[in-house]
């Protein structure tokens, strides 16, 4: 994988549902840890972080990506998960991507993989017990379920 596409992979901000109402921002540039104890709860739990948007980074229109977005969520909810909306964004404050994607509760590392297949991305974001990964779900990115260890950062 070309290593500044990584980069910015790692980089990403997150902004998942926070326990007040307030987002919880966090990427996967943080310093290596070995005690998980003071990170926020969910960042402890095991969730994926997919999206339907842009596959293999082509753009595609606005109303492409929300159906594809939509059907992405009917999906997971038809297989019981519990998701909720979070969006990625660059790290730059001046930086202008956004992407929508899922949080979703509890899935398995393989399907998370398989979803990430079919809706074609580069890559999907996995965590579990404090360890996230970004793991390769298109084989012209680089071999399929190669992953690539984060850690935690919590932003302000």
């Amino acid at each position: 994988m070309d290593q500044a596409l990584l980069r910015s992979y790692l980089a990403t901000i997150y902004e998942f549902p926070g326990p007040h109402g307030a987002p919880l921002r966090a990427s996967l540039d943080g310093e290596i840890v070995q005690d998980h104890s003071a990170l926020p709860e969910l960042l402890n739990r095991r969730f994926a972080v997919l999206t339907a948007y842009n596959p293999r980074s082509m753009l595609l229109p606005r109303k492409v990506n929300e159906q594809r977005h939509h059907v992405l969520r009917d999906l997971l909810i038809l297989g019981c998960y519990r998701v909720e909306p979070c969006v990625g964004s660059e790290a730059e404050p001046e930086g202008v991507w956004r992407e929508p994607a899922w949080l979703v509760y509890g899935m398995e590392r393989d399907e998370a993989i398989a979803f990430g297949r079919v809706f074609r991305q580069n890559t999907i974001v996995y965590a579990e017990n404090g360890r996230p990964e970004i793991i390769v779900t298109d084989p012209t990115a680089d071999d399929v379920g190669r992953t690539f260890h984060g850690n935690w950062r919590v932003r302000s």
